[in-house]
C-alpha cells in the first residue's frame, strides 16, 4: 500500500511538518525504519530516534519541539497511541478471503449475508447463519445452528461447535475452540467417572476479541456467557456456565472455573486462577499469577497473591517476608546474648 502524506494528514486529521507530497508504503519501529516507512515517537525518552531514523513520516504530538534538524516529514496529532491504531488498522492486511472458495464445504441450508467470505477447507454445517460482511478464513468449522453475526472475522483453524452465537464485529483467533464440553463427571458407585452430558451452548456479545489458543466451554445447561466489548488474550481457559461482564480484559493464560460470574469492567492479568461459582464485583482487577479462592466483597478492589487479598496489604506483607531471614538471625542473637 502506498500513500501520501498528505493522504495520511487527512486521515489522522493530523497537520503537516515538511514535505505533503512524500510517500510510504509501511509502519516500521523508529529504530529500524527506513526510506519509505512511517513511524512514531508517542514517549519523550525516545526523542533521539527522531534525529536518527531514516524513517519518511514521523507521527509527533501537537507539541513536539525538534532540537535538532529533521530528515522525515512531521504528522502532528493530539493522540500519539490513539493516531497509531488507526494507522495499523489502515496498513492491515492479512490476506483475507475473498468470495466463497470452491474448496469450501457449505450445507445448501446455510445463511449466508451480503458480502461474507470463505476461505479453502472451511466448513459451514446445516443451518448456520453468517452475517453480513464477515471474514470466515480456511480450515474454520462452524457447526450446526451456530449463529455468527455482522463484520466478524474468524481465524484459521477456529472450532465453533453447534448452537453457539457470536455477535456483530467480534474477532475470534486462530485455534480457538468456543463451546467445547464442559468438564462435568460424577463419580458412579463402582468409582469410574461418569460423563454428564453438556447441552447448553456459548454466546459471545458483540465486539468481543478473542485470541488464540483459547478454550470457551459449554454450559451444562443455559449459556456461558462473554459480555459485550470483552477482549480476552491467548491461551485462556473459560469453563462452563462462567459469565462475563461487558468490557472486561483477561490477559494471558488465565483460567475461569465453572458457574463463576465475573463482573463488568474488571481487569484480569496473565495466570490468574478463579475458583468455581465466585461473584466477582464490577470494576475488580486482579494481579498477574493470583489466585482468588474468595469473592471480593465490593467492587473496584485490587487484589493480588494466592490467596490474593488486597494490593497494597500484600505489598506490605512481602517486604515483610523479604526480612524474615534477617529477623531469624537477630531473634537468634538475641537468645544468645540472653542466654549469656
Amino acid at each position: 500500500m502506498k500513500t501520501s502524506a498528505r493522504e495520511l494528514a487527512e486521515f489522522l486529521h493530523a497537520t503537516i511538518d515538511g514535505d505533503p507530497d512524500i510517500e510510504v508504503t509501511h509502519p516500521s519501529k523508529i529504530e529500524e525504519a527506513g526510506p519509505g516507512s512511517i513511524s512514531f515517537i508517542g514517549n519523550p525518552k525516545y526523542e533521539s530516534f527522531a534525529y536518527t531514523t531514516r524513517a519518511s513520516i514521523l507521527v509527533v504530538p501537537n507539541e513536539f519541539k525538534a532540537q535538532r534538524p529533521l530528515q522525515a516529514t512531521l504528522l502532528r496529532v493530539d493522540n500519539v497511541y490513539q493516531s497509531l491504531g488507526n494507522l495499523l488498522s489502515r496498513f492491515e492486511n492479512n490476506g483475507h478471503p475473498v468470495g466463497i472458495s470452491d474448496q469450501a464445504s457449505i450445507d445448501e441450508t446455510v445463511s449466508l449475508g451480503a458480502g461474507v467470505a470463505v476461505g479453502p477447507l472451511s466448513v459451514i454445517e446445516k443451518n448456520a447463519v453468517v452475517g453480513a460482511g464477515s471474514l470466515i478464513y480456511a480450515q474454520v468449522y462452524i457447526g450446526e445452528q451456530v449463529t455468527i453475526g455482522r463484520d466478524c472475522t474468524i481465524y484459521p483453524g477456529v472450532k465453533i461447535y453447534a448452537g453457539c452465537k457470536v455477535g456483530d464485529r467480534c474477532v475470534i483467533h486462530s485455534n480457538t475452540v468456543i463451546g467445547s464440553d464442559g468438564f462435568g463427571f460424577v463419580p458412579n458407585p463402582e468409582g469410574r467417572m461418569e460423563k454428564i452430558p453438556q447441552l447448553g451452548n456459548v454466546e459471545l456479545g458483540d465486539e468481543v476479541e478473542i485470541g488464540s489458543g483459547c478454550t470457551i466451554d459449554r454450559a451444562t445447561m443455559g449459556s456461558t456467557r462473554i459480555g459485550k466489548g470483552c477482549k480476552l488474550d491467548n491461551l485462556i481457559q473459560i469453563a462452563h456456565n462462567v459469565e462475563i461482564g461487558e468490557h472486561t480484559v483477561i490477559a494471558a493464560q488465565a483460567g475461569i472455573a465453572g458457574s463463576t460470574k465475573i463482573g463488568a469492567r474488571c481487569m484480569i492479568g496473565g495466570q490468574v486462577g478463579i475458583a468455581g461459582h465466585l461473584r466477582i464485583p464490577d470494576g475488580t482487577q486482579i494481579q498477574a499469577q493470583s489466585g482468588i479462592m474468595s469473592a471480593p466483597s465490593e467492587p473496584n478492589q485490587k487484589l493480588f497473591g494466592y490467596p490474593a487479598i488486597s494490593y497494597h496489604d500484600y505489598l506490605r506483607a512481602y517486604a515483610l517476608f523479604r526480612k524474615l531471614p534477617d529477623l531469624e538471625q537477630r531473634l537468634r542473637d538475641l537468645e544468645k546474648k540472653s542466654g549469656e
